[in-house]
């Protein structure tokens, strides 16, 4: 099992963007905040050389960073999506068990990941 502290990510409401007009028209593109908030991620998480291959039971502790109304279902996107791309596992559908947690405030935002794989 690992346990990683990472960023606060933007809703999912944030992470994309659907435009309306143009040549990228009708298509579902992660936002410049989305794509920033994934590249803090990789540089964090690469470098550990940690890649699950197996089943993973995933719990996230989500430290708000105001006391603004969230939902959690919101935050589970963009983190596992940046999770993926920084290679910690090959697809998020290896995720058997996922647990979001509603953890204390804290100032500017924070999420405990903790990961671990599922025995045969």
């Amino acid at each position: 099992m690992i346990e990683l502290e990472l960023p606060f990510p933007p809703s999912a409401n944030a992470y994309y963007r659907h435009p309306n007009k143009g040549a990228l028209a009708g298509r579902h593109l992660i936002s410049a905040e989305g794509r920033a908030y994934r590249q803090e991620i990789i540089w964090r998480v690469r470098p550990l050389g940690i890649s699950f291959a197996g089943r993973l039971a995933v719990t996230l502790l989500c430290h708000m960073p105001d006391r603004r109304r969230r939902d959690l279902g919101n935050i589970e996107k963009a983190l596992c999506d940046a999770l993926t791309h920084a290679g910690l596992w090959g697809d998020d559908s290896q995720i058997d068990d996922l647990r979001i947690v509603r953890g204390p405030v804290v100032k500017g935002g924070k999420v405990t990941v903790k990961v671990g794989e599922i025995a045969a």
